[in-house]
């Protein structure tokens, strides 16, 4: 099987590439963590950050509804987060959550500053480096509601996500992890797709749209936490000694 065949059978089978991606980005992060331990984690919520901003503009449809691309990376930074604060507690899940909205605001603030910047004249580069600019301009030119909405919306879930994964330890008694990793992520991104709909989307769209928008968007958020528990079992229990050293020499 070539690439090309590759390409066609995803291209027939979305619903199983969607799966595949979830699958892969949850992976990743499992990696990054094995590898990297703490930091590891650190990193999986600022690269998606990024990745989030890069495939959001991207529409696709899965299951018969249409929904962002960037919902599968965003959706896997609460996996972050929930394993940060099952390993290493509420206040490095705190920590995690503001490092991802300082890199929020960095990206946003950056990408519009390099819009003003206007692409060559030069004749035998001048089309391609047109072509880039207005790439960029398309993924990357934020409205004052966009940069609002998203950033009080993750502010607020990530946070809540926080809150509830603790609250829900501390009343089990540290057992049935699986019941605070799926409810506390359903909660916030209840809370965040509630959010980001009512000040982006409802405005953009008419009301039953943004509406429609939400519900497709908050099903495959609850689809992915469900996929994410087995994840988190696993990483749980894994001995980080090594890749944490600094925090026990400390």
């Amino acid at each position: 099987m070539n690439l090309e065949d590759v390409v066609t059978f995803f291209s027939l089978h979305q619903n199983t590439l969607w799966g595949l991606a979830v699958c892969l980005d949850l992976s990743m992060t499992l990696v990054l963590f094995r590898l990297f331990g703490r930091q590891g984690l650190y990193a999986v919520i600022v690269l998606n950050i990024i990745l989030m901003n890069l495939q959001g503009p991207k529409l696709t449809t899965i299951f018969g509804m249409q929904t962002s691309l960037g919902m599968i990376i965003y959706s896997g930074i609460y996996f972050a987060t929930d394993l940060l604060s099952e390993r290493y507690g509420k206040r490095e899940a705190h920590r995690a959550v503001m490092m991802g909205f300082a890199t929020s605001i960095i990206v946003f603030v950056i990408m519009s500053v390099s819009l003003l910047f206007l692409p060559t004249q030069d004749p035998g580069k001048r089309e391609f480096a047109q072509a880039a600019h207005d790439a960029i301009a398309l993924l990357f030119t934020f409205s004052p509601r966009f940069v609002f909405g998203s950033l009080l919306a993750y502010f607020i879930s990530q946070h809540l996500d926080v809150w509830t994964f603790h609250a829900l330890k501390k009343k089990t008694e540290g057992r049935m992890l699986w019941l605070r990793n799926n409810l506390s992520t359903m909660t916030s991104q209840l809370v965040d797709t509630t959010l980001y709909s009512a000040i982006v989307w409802w405005g953009l769209f008419d009301f039953s749209t943004a509406v429609e928008l939400a519900v497709a968007k908050y099903f495959f958020k609850v689809i992915i936490a469900a996929l994410d528990t087995p994840f988190i079992y696993w990483a749980r229990n894994w001995d980080m000694t090594r890749q944490d050293w600094h925090e026990a020499a400390s």
